[in-house]
């Protein structure tokens, strides 16, 4: 590929090129600061299927180690958002060192709180306001549980807020940028992660609450059986069957061990004050 950058996030260590200049060093700059890796885990590929497609209403297709055939490409000007989601899609189609949760996680005390729903639900917005009142940014993507201990491997890519998100995160005082509009998903925002939480990348902890929020709703907060919440994680999971008989023993530790909590909650700010309150209750 004509440009390309290296770039260390948690675990995993990626290369990413690019028919194009920008993506590259949008990617530079969202991500400065971020360590390289001796050698690159996965390879994300962003180029134009059509060779005058680099230049005529130019599109960025997606590919690497691992593709979808049918995915569409996007135009030049969201090459970022084509980068974030190659990036997610090697680790959700190839990593098999850890059991992938489709979770966000944050720590607090040495002990990690995970939250997991569908898209929608307010779990990167609860895992960014809550770093920026103290808490350690983990991850708003995936959730990298240990197959051996259950330790939560921090993956701190920087986080995806979406449409009225954005306002919400500043109006918490987050610097959000670049935005992207009139992406798939509406529009996207990008929130960097503390520089403390990159150092600490490659420090785990284990997990001490699982939450599945649902945002927009009168607060609620519900128990969930251990039978469910292996069922929920089972579809949040995009390693699992693959993992086969670790994956199985990995994601019954953490069933077993971690209280799980559904959670309904009107705005932000009520859903930072519930989690906090949950948090002092463990």
């Amino acid at each position: 590929m004509r440009h390309s950058v290296q770039l260390q996030v948690g675990p995993v260590g990626f290369r990413i090129g690019s028919a194009w200049r920008a993506p590259v060093a949008a990617l530079e700059t969202l991500y400065a600061g971020y360590p390289k890796p001796e050698v690159p885990d996965m390879t994300v590929r962003l180029f134009a299927e059509r060779p005058w497609r680099r230049f005529a209403r130019p599109s960025v297709a997606i590919s690497g180690d691992f593709w979808l055939p049918d995915a569409a490409p996007l135009p030049l000007a969201q090459g970022l958002l084509a980068a974030e989601m190659g990036m997610n899609l090697q680790v959700a189609l190839g990593w098999r060192r850890h059991l992938l949760l489709h979770c966000s996680a944050v720590e607090r005390d040495g002990r990690v709180l995970l939250m997991s729903g569908a898209s929608g639900s307010g779990k990167s917005t609860l895992a960014t306001l809550l770093s920026m009142r103290g808490w350690r940014f983990l991850g708003d993507e995936f959730a990298f549980v240990a197959l051996d201990d259950g330790r939560i491997h921090p993956f701190p890519r920087a986080s995806s807020i979406k449409n009225e998100a954005v306002a919400a995160v500043r109006a918490a005082g987050g610097a959000i940028g670049p935005v992207l509009g009139g992406t798939p998903k509406g529009t996207i925002g990008y929130w960097r992660p503390p520089e403390s939480a990159i150092a600490r990348m490659h420090e785990p902890a284990p997990p001490a609450l699982l939450l599945f929020p649902r945002f927009g709703r009168p607060q609620n907060v519900e128990r969930l059986a251990a039978s469910e919440t292996f069922m929920l994680l089972t579809q949040a999971s995009t390693n699992y069957v693959a993992l086969g008989e670790a994956g199985f023993g990995a994601l019954t530790r953490l069933v077993q061990g971690v209280p799980a909590l559904g959670i309904d909650y009107p705005d932000g700010e009520a859903g930072i004050a519930l989690v906090e309150r949950l948090w002092r209750e463990l």
